[in-house]
């Protein structure tokens, strides 16, 4: 036997091997039969080239992949890996094997190929970290620096505080850790669920591995071999969450060109060559796009394409990903350098795949993690003896504070990197750890966290039980309370009971601005409509159910109000971006910000003179007069990422439970869309007591081809809140090839 691919009735593949090697490369032929096209994509994404089929919405990210230098740092990585580990190096090499194996082999190509005229491109050993790269190179969110400097300017120092929150563009997950003392059979559970922007093909591959040396089942990222982030190898399992580090720099730079290229003025007051070149980007229907000739192309399809210079810079500090010796585009004088880590050590912490197969216990996962480099996560694990393991994992560089706030100047001394930090450890708490990206072990390491609402509610819920099972999780997983509601609703009181409790008090962690005079708008008697309104969210439940239609209802409140701060002409400063790359501006649009900061900002002393008051109450009788015809799952509805419009999707999107705060973590954004583009990319449940009383599920299925099986077979259970059987009985299995 040299590997042999079963499947279960989810079409979940399952590999058995005689080594990691050969176990490696048939995850490789696996996937790209599963996920051919998502494979494609991929590997686009991380040499830049995604715009040659996508067109000119995918120029912006192309544009930041080279001028990030991704590709070239995947490939300095993997060149490291080669000299310190050869065999992780060697393992590395056979998934790519198998990966171009199976992308020839594959006799039912993806449907998209044949609409892009592409066929599958050849994968190199350092792809599947140019892969990784790209897929967290934003994960931690340094275009929020941007907006720091962004919304200070315009609107003062103190409104960092005010509009801290996280954000639409950062990324996070729920988890938690429940000790044998707390279990009905006396060994752990962890469970969770990722949250990341929904795609199709899903960002997570459900994965059996299994050879001599180790037995694995977890959520692989397709791409890259083995099961990084969320595993169980039958002695111990671990999980992850986004630690909310901050880990990336922006440097302002000084550049100004020279007959020999350009140079970069640095700390010491000298200028120093940097290094510069340039290079060409294909864009598909490029007709009006700024700075591109007309092209008579179509995105998505084989027509005529043309192409866009992009100027490499690189200084001492990083690559140059914005702006250059002439500034911004529209002629702001700017320059940005991006450091990370990856570039600066030439590690990408694949040294840390092979020994998270291999781990038996806690302490096996715990050594493993010491190689893990980015993203910087907060993990839990546990094992079979009881071990129990919560600690952050990842490189976060010593510097002076400054850095984690706003870029820095590159020329003034005192922004250097100095070393790493250790990274923290903590315990559990009444036999319990929940980790939601708030505020917690790693809060030395980072700028802004996640509410504590999503971690709040989990506590609770966990300690509302003495004992729990693994069938029991799933409740956790779909709690749909939204703590986050109570500023608003408690202004709303105010508007019938002025003697109500505004909850007007301020976190230390966000102070409000200092208080200006503020003109308080007489107020006339609320209609009956609107009157009729407000008692009826006074008394909901605060569940984001999809057939409430109270949620509906509240949801059209808070959008309203969210709109009209926005709109606001003391907040109007803030409302045009610089101009800044496409990809980051997600990251400096107002009325997101407005969205996710709402709780701070009713609950400010004061909010810039904006009359709250008159705010809402303008908002109430809005949705008073054209309340939402519906519930909440009408209009909010599942909006996942595809590269190319899929023809066979169903016409009504799925209606969706939860929000935001909930623990059921379905994002919509406030002020723009109901829509969710971004939710729980998984669910998992680890039990350590039986291996096989684990469950999981996806958003969609096991294949990535449209009209598979096993293609979207899935979502019934991901929408209901139930999960699949983790199987890793071979004899209960399905025996497809032997390889």
């Amino acid at each position: 036997m040299s590997a042999e691919t079963y499947r279960d009735a989810w079409g979940i593949p399952h590999l058995r091997a005689d080594s990691p090697h050969e176990l490696a490369r048939a995850q490789g032929r696996v996937t790209a039969r599963d996920r051919a096209w998502q494979l494609e994509v991929e590997r686009h994404r991380a040499q830049g080239t995604s715009a040659a089929f996508l067109g000119p919405e995918a120029l912006s990210w192309d544009r930041l992949a080279r001028r990030a230098r991704l590709a070239d740092t995947a490939r300095r990585c993997f060149t490291a890996l080669e000299r310190k580990d050869p065999e992780t190096a060697a393992w590395v090499r056979a998934y790519v094997d198998g990966v171009n194996e199976g992308l020839a082999q594959n006799g039912r190509p993806a449907p998209e190929f044949a609409r892009t005229g592409l066929t599958p491109g050849q994968w190199e050993p350092w792809t599947p970290l140019g892969v990784w790269l790209a897929t967290h190179i934003l994960f931690a969110g340094f275009p929020a620096k941007l907006w720091r400097e962004h919304v200070s300017t315009h609107l003062g120092p103190e409104a960092v505080a005010l509009f801290a929150a996280d954000g639409p563009g950062t990324a996070g997950s729920n988890g938690w850790l429940v000790s044998g003392e707390r279990t009905t059979t006396g060994h752990a559970l962890i469970a969770g669920d990722p949250h990341r922007f929904i795609e199709d093909p899903g960002v997570y591959q459900q994965i059996h591995l299994s050879c001599p040396e180790f037995d694995v089942v977890g959520l692989a990222v397709p791409g890259v071999p083995g099961v990084a982030h969320f595993g169980h190898t039958g002695t111990v399992a671990w999980a992850i969450t986004n630690a909310m580090a901050d880990y990336q720099d922006l440097y302002r730079e000084r550049l100004r060109r020279t007959g020999a290229g350009v140079e970069a003025l640095g700390p010491d007051g000298a200028w120093h060559r940097a290094a510069r070149h340039t290079e060409t980007i294909q864009v598909a229907g490029v007709a009006g796009v700024a700075g591109v000739a007309g092209g008579t192309g179509v995105a998505g399809g084989t027509g005529e394409r043309e192409t866009v210079e992009v100027e490499v810079i690189e200084t001492d500090r990083g690559p140059v990903i914005a702006g250059g010796p002439e500034g911004l585009d529209d002629g702001t004088p700017a320059a940005l350098s991006l450091r990370y880590p990856p570039r600066v050590t030439s590690d990408l912490g694949f040294g840390a795949l092979l020994p998270l197969l291999r781990a038996r216990r806690v302490a096996d996962v715990d050594r493993a993690l010491d190689a893990w480099t980015e993203p910087v996560n907060v993990v839990q694990a546990a094992d079979t003896e009881g071990g129990l393991l919560h600690r952050v994992a990842g490189r976060v560089p010593v510097r002076p504070a400054a850095n984690g706030l706003r870029p820095v100047p590159a020329w003034e001394p005192g922004h250097e990197w100095t070393g790493w930090h250790t990274p923290p450890r903590a315990g559990l708490t009444d036999g319990v750890a929940v980790m939601a990206n708030q505020r917690g072990p790693s809060t030395p390491l980072g700028v802004e966290f996640a509410p504590p609402h999503r971690a709040d509610r989990i506590a609770a819920l966990l300690a509302g039980r003495e004992r729990w099972s693994a069938a029991d999780m799933p409740a956790i997983h779909t709690d749909t309370h939204l703590a986050s509601a109570t500023p608003l609703l408690n202004h709303l009181a105010t508007l019938t009971d002025p003697a109500s409790p505004t909850d007007e008090t301020v976190s230390p962690t966000h102070p409000a601005p200092p208080t200006t005079p503020t003109t308080l708008t007489p107020l006339t008697p609320l209609t009956p409509q609107a009157t009729a309104l407000s008692a009826r969210l006074l008394a909901w439940n605060r569940r984001m159910d999809a057939d409430s239609a109270d949620a509906a209802a509240y949801a059209a409140l808070r959008a309203a109000v969210v709109r009209r701060l926005a709109a606001h002409p003391a907040l109007a400063p803030a409302s045009l971006p610089p101009a800044y790359p496409e990809v980051l501006q997600p990251w400096l649009a107002l009325v997101p910000r407005v969205a996710y900061a709402l709780e701070h900002l009713l609950r400010a002393d004061d909010l810039y003179g904006i009359d709250r008051a008159a705010t809402i109450r303008a908002a109430l009788e809005e949705v008073a007069a054209a309340p939402p015809p519906g519930a909440w799952g009408d209009t909010h509805r599942l909006a996942p990422w595809r590269a190319l419009p899929d023809a066979t999707r169903p016409a009504d999107a799925p209606r969706l439970s939860g929000d935001h705060d909930c623990v059921l973590c379905t994002s919509a954004v406030p002020g723009l869309t109901d829509r969710a583009a971004r939710g729980p990319a998984a669910r998992y449940v680890w039990d350590l007591a039986d291996r096989e009383n684990s469950r999981w599920v996806v958003p969609h299925g096991a294949s990535g081809v449209p009209g598979s099986p096993h293609h979207r077979d899935q979502q019934p259970l991901w929408l209901r809140g139930e999960l699949a059987p983790v199987i890793t009985d071979f004899t209960r299995l399905t025996k497809e090839s032997d390889d």
